[in-house]
């Protein structure tokens, strides 16, 4: 890809935009990067930019800036359907993403994993498996590294481990994952996408590329991520961690299992009892990356080692401490009600459950079910407190908190010894806190003040 002093605009300056628009002037491309926030609320970014002589449209996007460049580099958080990538789309102009833009500049293999729900997990414990067994291997993506960030370390042998977001897929053309992993679809960013169909059309694109030399790994008990298998023509092996499969990983008893190919023996990983994550849906996640560990080389007892050693990602049902008895969790990654939902089945009951946050479209009666059979009380934070309140109305004691430091001050006096207290809000961050990490930390920072005063009872 030519990009010497080719006019570049980056739209969108979070994390990847500053990544691309540096690598696209370091290329030698006469890079603009627009953004609609205020230059205050850039002005950390700015002089860097100024220094690396990139232009800075801050406070909109002007139609002519996007109509004077070869190429439009777009950020995962901004809408592929604004108004002036619409119009310029009408122009021909080629647009694509920072995952687009680094893919086509990465030496070695792609391993690339999506998902609804547990990508980070995966995408951290597969990365640690090829690491553990001594391949050269970059993690990257969604999961907080820009994958352009990882282009300067790369080299042909390089396994590049990457998480894919709905986002990023959104504007992909020639991304081509030899492993792609799907594992699960259930409704998320419908505010973004509009639908579920659309939103899973976006996860499906990760096989668009693909070919019978590579490998497409899907949750065989999921049916969304089923209906992926009629749309690839890459090899297809599948993870349940309820039953046989023909090709793939499976739960068989107390076991872990791999099959290589159809009819071949079933090969034994390691017992399920040393899987140290939390929660059937952590099972999967395991399967799924032993999986894509085998179908990159990786003999089962390495797998095994470095599965056993693995523990929960931050933000991700991490225990955080026993406080008199009452346990805290902070699942601050669950944005969406299918997180909660695999959140909740991690226990059997007592639960002081925090939901809230920024709505996306979301059906929070969903997990009444749930909420009844294992929950004592909700504690609602953020924007949506009213819509979830609304929803849940009837099924459990509900208590508006607004706030986190609320919901946990509220909730550590209400637990007695033998709680829980859930962090799982079902919703994004973005009305209270800068990202989902954010409220993680802030949710870890009021649970070590209790532990050091012994509040909960």
């Amino acid at each position: 890809m030519e990009l010497k002093n080719k006019r570049v605009l980056v739209v969108g300056l979070g994390k990847s935009g500053m990544a691309a628009a540096l690598f696209l002037r370091d290329k030698g491309a006469r890079v603009t990067v627009s953004d609609s926030r205020s230059a205050l609320a850039l002005a950390k970014d700015i002089p860097t930019l100024l220094d690396a002589g990139i232009m800075v449209e801050a406070g909109g996007h002007g139609l002519l800036t996007f109509r004077r460049q070869d190429l439009i580099v777009v950020s995962p958080g901004v809408p592929f359907d604004t108004a002036e990538l619409k119009q310029v789309r009408a122009f021909g102009l080629p647009i694509i993403g920072e995952l687009e833009l680094a893919s086509r500049f990465l030496q070695g293999q792609i391993v690339a994993i999506t998902g609804s729900n547990g990508k980070t997990t995966t995408t951290s414990l597969v990365g640690k498996i090829f690491a553990d067994a001594g391949r050269d291997t970059l993690v990257g993506g969604n999961i907080g590294v820009p994958v352009i960030e990882l282009i300067e370390k790369n080299s042909v042998g390089t396994i590049n481990v990457l998480e894919v977001s709905s986002f990023q897929l959104e504007t992909v053309d020639q991304f081509h994952p030899h492993i792609a992993v799907v594992l699960n679809i259930t409704p998320d960013h419908l505010d973004r996408h509009g639908t579920f169909k659309n939103y899973a059309a976006m996860k499906t694109r990760i096989t668009e590329q693909q070919t019978a030399a590579d490998f497409l790994v899907l949750n065989g008990e999921d049916p969304p991520t089923q209906m992926v298998a009629a749309k690839t023509k890459a090899q297809i092996f599948w993870f349940s961690g309820r039953r046989q499969i023909k090709q793939g990983a499976f739960v068989h008893g107390e076991s872990v299992l791999f099959i290589p190919r159809e009819g071949a023996k079933p090969e034994p990983v390691m017992p399920v009892v040393e899987i140290t994550l939390r929660g059937a849906h952590n099972v999967e996640n395991v399967l799924a990356a032993v999986c894509a560990a085998r179908l990159g080389g990786i003999e089962s007892e390495s797998i095994r080692t470095s599965v056993a050693s693995f523990k929960a990602v931050e933000h991700r049902l991490e225990f955080l401490a026993n406080v008199l008895g009452v346990e805290f969790y902070n699942d601050s990654k669950a944005t969406n009600v299918d997180a909660t939902k695999k959140a909740l089945e991690a226990f059997t009951g007592c639960v002081h459950l925090i939901l809230g946050g920024k709505d996306k479209n979301s059906d929070y009666a969903e997990l009444s079910d749930l909420i009844r059979a294992r929950v004592k009380t909700v504690y609602t934070i953020g924007s949506a407190a009213q819509k979830i309140e609304r929803q849940l109305a009837g099924v459990v004691k509900i208590v508006s908190a607004g706030t986190l430091g609320t919901a946990v001050a509220k909730a550590a006096e209400a637990a007695v010894a033998g709680d829980v207290v859930l962090l799982a809000p079902a919703c994004s961050s973005f009305d209270q806190f800068e990202s989902y990490e954010h409220r993680g930390r802030i949710f870890k920072g009021l649970v070590k003040g209790l532990a050091a005063g012994g509040v909960a009872k």
